[in-house]
Parts: C-alpha cells; sequence; structure tokens
C-alpha cells in the first residue's frame, strides 16, 4: 500500500478540516476560515512534507548531536535538553515559501498551495544560540545543517530533506530547538519530538524531526538547499527565461503579506448595513507597519488600524466595519505595509519555483 495512503487516517482523525493535496507526500492546508484565531489551533495548521513521514521511537530516547566546527561536539537526550537550558517559548508565523502558488501565472512547478499554508502558533524549546555556546563555535562556523530521519518516497536512502541556517539566524534569540507547540508537546504531524524554529524565515528552515545539527564551514547544501529549491532570482525574471543557477540565492525573508479570514469569497452584505472585515498581517525579519482595505477593487484606499502582535515575529489582527451603499458585485481588497515601505503587489512577483506570493489579496462578494 502507498505510504501516503496510510498517513492519511492519521491526517483525517487529527486535522479533519483539512484540504489534502494529491501529491505522494502528504500535505494539507486549512480553509480560510479555520484561521481566524490569533494563535491558529494545532488541528487547523498546515501540513508540509517532502517525504514520508518517519517512524518515532519513544520521546524520551530521542537524540540531538550536535557536531561539526565546534570544539565540544555533544548528544542530549529531550529530557537532558529540558533539564541543561532554558525553556522558552515565541509566538510566530510559519509559512511555507509556497504559500499561493496557485495563483501564479503561468503556472510554475511545486505544490499547488491555495492561501492556507500558513499559521501563527507559539513555540517552546531552548534556544539554539545556547546549544552553541556549550558545544563552543569555532571560527570556521558559516552555516548550520540540519538533518532528519524522513526520507524520499521514491527512494529510502535519500533524504527528504536537509536545511540550515546562516550562522547569524542560528545565533538569534528567537531561533528555538522547540519540543512544545501551543503547550502541547510538539505533535508527529509537526516534526515532534523536536523542530528548528526560525522566525521570519520560509518554513522549509524550520526542519522537522530534528536529530543533528552539523555546524559547517560554508553555506549548506543538503537536499533542498540546490538548484532552484526554496531559493531565489536575484534579479527579477520573466516567464520562459533561461534558467542561471549561479543567480539564485537562498530564501532567507518572507515578504510583508496579509490574510482577510472573514468575509469570505461569494459574501452577501446589504446595501448601507455595516459589515466586519478582519484577518491578520505580518512579514519576515521587516515589521509590519500599516494596513489597508479597499472595497471599490483598488481604486480607492483607507487605513486600519492593527492590534499589536503577541512578540515580535506574531501575526497582527486587523478588523474594520466597512458599509457599502451601492448595490451590485463588490471586491474587497488587502493589503499591508512593513516599516521600509515594502508592500504588498497587485500582483504575484513571478519567479520560476512560485516562491514569496504576497499579492494583495481580493474577496469577491455581492451587496443586496
Amino acid at each position: 500500500m502507498p505510504r501516503r495512503l496510510i498517513e492519511l487516517p492519521l491526517l483525517r482523525r487529527l486535522k479533519p478540516g483539512l484540504y489534502v493535496h494529491d501529491e505522494e507526500a502528504l500535505n494539507a492546508e486549512p480553509a480560510i476560515e479555520l484561521l481566524d484565531a490569533p494563535i491558529t489551533p494545532v488541528d487547523a495548521f498546515f501540513i508540509r512534507n517532502n517525504g514520508a513521514l518517519p517512524e518515532i521511537a519513544a520521546t524520551e530516547t530521542w537524540t540531538l548531536t550536535l557536531d561539526g566546527e565546534v570544539e565540544r561536539p555533544a548528544i542530549w537526550t529531550l529530557p537532558e535538553l529540558q533539564h541543561e537550558f532554558e525553556t522558552v517559548t515565541v509566538t510566530a508565523v510559519l509559512e511555507c515559501a509556497g504559500n499561493g502558488r496557485v495563483q501564479f501565472s503561468p503556472r510554475t512547478d511545486g505544490l499547488q498551495w491555495r492561501l492556507g499554508a500558513v499559521g501563527c502558533a507559539r513555540w517552546t524549546g531552548v534556544r539554539l544560540k545556547d546549544l552553541l555556546a556549550h558545544a563552543g563555535l569555532l571560527p570556521s562556523a558559516v552555516y548550520t545543517a540540519h538533518h532528519s530521519p524522513d526520507r524520499t518516497i521514491a527512494d529510502e536512502a535519500k533524504a527528504a530533506l536537509s536545511r540550515g541556517l546562516p550562522i547569524a539566524k542560528a545565533l538569534s534569540d528567537e531561533t528555538l530547538v522547540a519540543f512544545a507547540m501551543n503547550d502541547e508537546p510538539l505533535p508527529r504531524l509537526h516534526g515532534g519530538p523536536l523542530r528548528i524554529v526560525a522566525p521570519g524565515f520560509p518554513g522549509s528552515a524550520w526542519q522537522k524531526w530534528l536529530d543533528r545539527i552539523t555546524i559547517r564551514s560554508c553555506e549548506h547544501d543538503g537536499e533542498k538547499m540546490r538548484g532552484t529549491d526554496y531559493r531565489m532570482p536575484v534579479v527579477p525574471m520573466r516567464p520562459g527565461e533561461p534558467i542561471d543557477e549561479s543567480r539564485f540565492a537562498v530564501l532567507t525573508d518572507m515578504p510583508v503579506k496579509s490574510l482577510v479570514t472573514a468575509p469570505l469569497d461569494g459574501f452577501t452584505a446589504a446595501a448601507g448595513t455595516p459589515f466586519e472585515v478582519r484577518g491578520f498581517a505580518w512579514s519576515g525579519a521587516v515589521p509590519v507597519a500599516a494596513m489597508e482595505l479597499s472595497s471599490d477593487g483598488g481604486e480607492t484606499w483607507r487605513e486600519v488600524a492593527l492590534e499589536p502582535a503577541e512578540g515580535a515575529f506574531g501575526w497582527r489582527r486587523f478588523c474594520k466595519m466597512l458599509t457599502i451603499a451601492r448595490t451590485g458585485p463588490v471586491t474587497i481588497m488587502a493589503r499591508a505595509r512593513d516599516v521600509e515601505g515594502g508592500v504588498q503587489p497587485l500582483e504575484p512577483p513571478w519567479n520560476p519555483r512560485g516562491y514569496c506570493n504576497n499579492q494583495v489579496q481580493r474577496v469577491a462578494g455581492t451587496v443586496r
């Protein structure tokens, strides 16, 4: 029996509201209405896999190895990590770099995510920088390399994913080796017992089922770190242009973005009667500064207040009562702006792999 068919019942039982993509690996996303809570419930959180789910032994016997460009290689069990290092919690948005890929035209390679491959959770674990301090980084340390037991479905000898982080990000306070999500032990579907949490970076950098970190003296070149995998062109590209892989760089930041969680596509409203538009805005390394809404298809925009985030990397709620007097079709549009002036574009910034689509969202409805 194909591995995916074995894994589906687990997903259906734990996450009954998710849409499962027709892929060999198990990948699923929630409908937008399930993303309306400030902290996304685990049962509504998207699932992204590059290979088959690994078999996980007892959590207590799981070990994490730290080696490479360090003075003192180390191995810890989960209880040892929890006992020897300070436990911290970081609230952060996790988003797949390919979220919204289905909107690119012409179509690009990769999983055709809609808009649900994103969520905001509380992640609890130990700071990666504390582990690195314990091991003693050598001056040659440049990049981390992350390893996990998940394997590709076509070749069980091949790692499904092996990503890494620049040392500067690995040493940042917000970067964790996490063992809990939303105050519960990290679920297997989300990488339990251990995963990387790298706020602001794409979800691919948040390696799941982490069992080894190797410190390298060069940029990591593991699985899905080469070619055009999770890499963006350093200059804009047009469809059909030849691909020169030397002109691509590792994706290390997510752009400013927003999501309208209510109303939904196909909504109806009564003319002259207020209705609520709400959702969230977030960004990567550059904080969100402002939010705007349009109810006339982008002809005019009005600024909307943003509520404070739960931490520097959480998303920010916006909520606005709109009243539309005229009847007929209506399109609600939302766009966020960051503190450096970056703003959501009206159309997605095309690239060969369909990454970082932060185009303005459009929600179509009718005023009666």
